[in-house]
């Protein structure tokens, strides 16, 4: 989802861009990375290779870790060793939801979940290996190359004509495509470290399913629980909106302005196929 935007980004720049899946670059080996970067010698890398299934790496934490925390920082060696920047793109979810207001850089990450641990190894795994390293956390991600929220709240609102969503959940919903062209504008820079990079303002995911129906056009009923009402695996942060404190952030637009985008670009691309 965040990579195809990525390299779409890249290419509207005017970058030569080498987009690897898993077959031509598996994070998780080791010598494979040394290998392929070695072969291009790129500028820059941006690591978008991430386990994401947050419920699932309850259970499989250890391989949620190759991926998320070893495989980050593999990538990044293999990325110091020609000499090339790197970008880790980490969540919201390193963090545990206690402050009540949105996480700047420097607060203290505590991850409630395997998923938020894996996220939060991966950022100091880059740390360590490169030098020059972004370490880019985002939230809620949302984007047309594949699924989300936004897609399930549209297909539940088609099959039943109402949704159940959680209300005490508080984040930042963000378009890739938004954060796509921020890490290439950070990229082309030399501010190294950790940036937050989400998009303006928070919701609940009631507000953000509310907000969704209501761009579209769409009649549906809205029905609110807790996050202990619905029994997830893993526990999630209650308020994990994200606000940079550097002086020269990149700021992405809103994320009201964001499902606009998203809605629109999906529109399109129906039309086109239809």
């Amino acid at each position: 989802m965040l990579g195809q935007d990525v390299v779409d980004a890249c290419v509207e720049r005017g970058h030569e861009v080498y987009a690897c899946g898993r077959a031509e670059l598996d994070v998780t080996d080791a010598e494979m990375c040394e290998e392929v970067l070695e072969e291009i010698r790129p500028d820059a890398v941006i690591n978008c290779a991430a386990w994401t299934d947050v419920d699932g790496s309850e259970d499989a934490e250890e391989q949620a870790m190759a991926v998320n925390g070893t495989g980050a920082g593999s990538v990044a060696a293999a990325a110091a060793a020609v000499s090339a920047k790197v970008v880790y793109v980490s969540s919201d979810y390193v963090f545990d939801g206690a402050k009540g207001a949105p996480y700047v850089e420097t607060d203290q990450p505590a991850p409630l979940s395997a998923y938020g641990r894996t996220k939060l190894a991966g950022e100091e795994a880059t740390a360590v290996a490169n030098k020059r390293h972004f370490v880019v956390r985002s939230s809620w991600l949302f984007g047309i190359g594949g699924g989300n929220f936004v897609e399930t709240m549209l297909r539940l609102a088609d099959d039943h004509g109402e949704v159940l969503v959680v209300r005490d959940q508080v984040g930042s919903p963000t378009y890739t495509w938004h954060l796509a062209y921020g890490i290439l504008r950070l990229i082309e820079g030399g501010a190294f470290g950790i940036h937050h990079m989400a998009a303006e303002g928070s919701c609940s995911w009631y507000d953000f399913a509310r907000e969704i129906f209501y761009q579209a056009e769409i009649e549906c009923k809205v029905m609110s629980a807790t996050t202990e009402m619905l029994g997830r695996p893993a526990p999630r942060p209650s308020f994990s909106a994200l606000r940079s404190e550097r002086e020269h952030a990149i700021r992405l637009p809103a994320w009201q302005d964001g499902l606009s985008a998203y809605l629109a670009q999906r529109s399109a691309e129906q039309t086109v196929q239809a």
